[in-house]
């Protein structure tokens, strides 16, 4: 919801300070002149997802994307959602080394994706590595200049890739790395980190609906799967998203295929509705997209001791979708040409018909305190002012939960403001 993304990164050079690369860092504001990571799991989806975000093309004018990875970013599906050319990941050196992610490296070298060795000392559990990765990261402020050579002479016979000597910060340091036989240079010499900022993208449109018909009339996972993967955005979001609702399990979700199937169909089909109706609203149009999920939230509650369970989330899209139009500028019926809406949903939005029109109707009676029209709805439905009442006090108070972090949470973030939506079904 028109939050910003932030990164910073800072230029690689060659020996003769031609740009080469960029290190994307994480970075939670744009004043920021550090990273503070409780999680680097966090850290490297949001720089994975900010590139995306901010655009690798705009981002690195053609140049290489130097990114750190933890292990269990390495294992998930957020690493494939950019481009192999434009990147090259580095394994921190908190990384264990094992059978498991000699294979991971393994499968991503196949896919195109390159690697680097960060930090890099001369431990005997990581020659394994030497022959996958195609650049050593190290740190010559740390160590003495001494100690540099002895790492680049005793790798030699198992590394056939480059060096990058990191936290150059004088020109004596950088000549006598050049000396050395590294190639390419990092640090305060050349430059510091720049932060960098951009309002984040949207999924489009036509791709939300075109999953949302496919989750409808599709109970194959490989087909929805296949689809998602097509846009980068939704898939960090539903990741996001199914870590977010299972944050009470001991493992979390890593891949799309473990996200659909935690989350289900169901689930996943109001997720959708959700995101295609809140994804974008300007500041003149954020009170509706609240008073839309308010209102489709009041028609389910409405509905939940005289419906199936399955009518209860047609009454929950119903009432979301009535205010569509103005949110997402869209004639309604257009909107609905285009998605495969069963008919009681139908009836109600465009006709004011069927059986959920009197709950629709009764929650936009209650929104104008109108309490002639709410008595003359409670009554078709049998409810009584009480009823209406918590429900209605229910409803406001979950869209509050939906929204509260509108102001502080990532655009693509869906996973924030509907931290609920999983639970309930």
């Amino acid at each position: 919801m028109g939050k910003e993304s932030f990164l910073a990164r800072q230029p690689i050079v060659d020996a003769e300070h031609r740009l080469f690369a960029y290190e994307l860092l994480f970075r939670q504001s744009l004043s920021a002149v550090s990273a503070q990571i409780s999680s680097q799991l966090q850290a490297g989806v949001e720089i994975i997802g900010n590139t995306l975000c901010l655009g690798p093309e705009w981002l690195l004018h053609g140049k290489l994307a130097f990114i750190n990875l933890d292990e269990a970013t390495l294992m998930s599906d957020f690493v494939c959602l950019l481009p192999p050319r434009h990147v090259v990941y580095e394994i921190l050196e908190t990384v264990p080394v094992s059978p498991v992610l000699i294979a991971r490296i393994q499968e991503l070298r196949q896919l195109g994706y390159r690697f680097a060795l960060d930090d890099f000392v001369c431990l005997e559990e990581y020659r394994p590595l030497l022959p996958m990765v195609d650049f050593v990261k190290l740190d010559v402020l740390e160590q003495h200049p001494e100690k540099t050579l002895e790492i680049i002479a005793h790798i030699r016979l198992d590394f056939s890739g480059q060096f990058i000597a990191e936290k150059v910060e004088t020109r004596e340091m950088f000549e006598l790395c050049r000396n050395s036989g590294i190639q390419y240079f990092q640090g305060y010499y050349f430059a510091r980190p720049e932060n960098l900022s951009n309002k984040a993208i949207q999924p489009g449109q036509l791709a939300v609906l075109e999953l949302m018909n496919k989750v409808r009339a599709c109970q194959d996972l490989g087909e929805i799967e296949a689809l998602l993967r097509r846009d980068a955005a939704l898939t960090l979001r539903l990741l996001r998203y199914a870590n977010s609702a299972a944050a009470g399990l001991q493992q979390q979700v890593h891949t799309v295929r473990q996200a659909l199937m935690l989350v289900g169909l169901k689930t996943l089909y109001r997720w959708l509705a959700l995101l295609l109706i809140t994804a974008n609203p300007t500041p003149t149009n954020a009170l509706a997209a609240r008073t839309a999920v308010t209102r489709g939230r009041l028609c389910e509650l409405l509905g939940q001791s005289r419906l199936n369970s399955e009518a209860q989330d047609e009454l929950f899209i119903t009432g979301l979708f009535s205010l569509a139009e103005p949110l997402l500028e869209i004639p309604l019926t257009h909107l609905l040409e285009q998605l495969s809406m069963p008919a009681p949903i139908v009836q109600a939005l465009l006709h004011q018909a069927g059986p959920y029109a009197p709950f629709l109707k009764l929650a936009e009676a209650s929104e104008r305190s109108d309490f002639g029209q709410i008595a003359r709805y409670a009554s078709e439905i049998a409810s009584s002012p009480e009823e209406i009442n918590t429900a209605q006090l229910q409803s406001l108070a979950w869209a509050e939960e939906l929204t509260s972090e509108a102001t502080t949470t990532a655009a693509g973030s869906a996973s924030q403001r509907l931290k609920g939506a999983a639970r309930r079904n």
